[in-house]
């Protein structure tokens, strides 16, 4: 109990910490941290004997390379959250993804649409075929490489990747770069590239206020339904990662139809979920996986670079394809940082509308057809 009551302390404090200098998902990344920290230190709470308690020490010789190593995820030492507690928090996540897609937000898109979808589809593309390459690296297998690299849905690719049999402290660490390299990126391009100026603050996420009380009940019951609904529904029709995908399906389904009204997912229940999603990739980690994923790294930051490159010249296809102009449109294809992107767009008094359904529609795409793009390629190249 002590050692829950550590972890979830110190993740309260990073993630606000991290709030104040405004990071996407702030306690994903702050229990990920947290957790891995504790881990490797031998503090963190376990189902089994920590590193430092294993006869072989935190620092054994097992080569991390070797199939059966320990570090395996599937190894019943490893040290996991619950599974209710995680799918609950798949679940949170997804029902939250699913209520970005307002129709009053796709709409922005106009006549764009199909433009906009191909698009999408050729990130998908290029993800998919950079991952593969980073499955060729001795250290990562290929279904880990293609869901490390899918530009889109950072933190519901991390609730998901165990459900399809990746390695989620990879993918964290890797897709979460990736955020930061774009995000960092994104004024800089529009500073330097398209003159843009202006200052804007990225969106708020939300937050309590009386205004939003009846909101977030109305939320809660959205909740309560794609929960109790779409996770036996996904499991009957054998969807992977159910626990995401499910409530993800259904969300997205209400909102478009409007059922789910202005139903908003409380912000505490968000933050918790992000948590317990960061703790349960954090929670596997060791010194030999840490310096596994080191390795990979540098292989890793050259392949979103390549990434990065593509999604702008789709970008300019995009521009020419549609008439937006070409900093809407490199705004509406970076591969991920949409809170950057829209401060962006606002700041510069872009095409809001357009650049934000553009996003979500890439989002959703990536969430609902990546990981079965990657598995695929993952088959392909085994």
């Amino acid at each position: 109990m002590r050692r829950w009551t550590l972890l979830v302390l110190l993740t309260a404090v990073a993630t606000l910490t991290l709030e104040i200098v405004d990071v996407d998902a702030a306690a994903l990344f702050a229990g990920l941290v947290v957790a891995g920290a504790l881990a490797i230190a031998g503090r963190a709470p376990h189902g089994g004997p920590a590193p430092s308690e294993r006869p072989d020490g935190p620092d054994s010789p097992e080569d991390p390379e070797d199939p059966e190593d320990p570090e395996d995820p599937e190894d019943p030492d490893q040290p996991i959250v619950p599974r209710w507690a995680f799918v609950a928090a798949q679940g949170v996540l997804g029902v939250f993804i699913g209520t970005m897609a307002e129709p009053e937000t796709l709409s922005g898109l106009g006549s764009s649409w199909f433009p906009v979808l191909v698009i999408g589809m050729g990130t998908l593309a290029i993800s998919v075929a950079c991952g593969a390459l980073l499955g060729l690296h001795r250290n990562v297998d290929p279904l880990t490489g293609s869901l490390s690299l899918v530009a889109g849905g950072a933190s519901g690719l991390v609730a998901l990747t165990r459900e399809f049999g990746g390695d989620e402290r990879m993918v964290a660490v890797i897709q979460y770069l990736r955020v930061a390299l774009v995000t960092v990126t994104i004024p800089l391009v529009a500073s330097l590239v398209f003159g843009a100026t202006g200052e804007a603050g990225a969106p708020e996420t939300p937050r309590w206020s009386a205004e939003g009380l009846t909101d977030q009940a109305w939320g809660l019951l959205l909740l309560v339904a794609c929960l109790g609904v779409g996770i036996p529904l996904g499991r009957l029709l054998r969807m992977p990662a159910a626990g995401l995908l499910g409530p993800l399906a259904l969300a997205t389904v209400a909102e478009l139809t409007g059922v789910a009204g202005d139903a908003e997912v409380s912000p505490a229940l968000l933050t918790v979920a992000y948590a317990v999603i960061g703790w349960q990739a954090g929670l596997g980690f060791t010194m030999p996986r840490l310096r596994a994923i080191g390795r990979v790294l540098p292989f890793a930051l050259v392949l979103i670079l390549v990434i990065g490159a593509g999604c702008a010249l789709l970008g300019v296809a995009l521009s020419a394809w549609t008439g937006e102009s070409m900093f809407d449109c490199y705004l509406a294809t970076t591969p991920g940082g949409i809170y950057a992107v829209l401060a962006a767009a606002t700041g510069a008094g872009g095409n809001v509308a357009f650049v934000v359904a553009a996003q979500i529609l890439r989002v959703l795409l990536m969430l609902f057809v990546a990981p079965f793009a990657a598995r695929l390629a993952a088959r392909r190249a085994s």
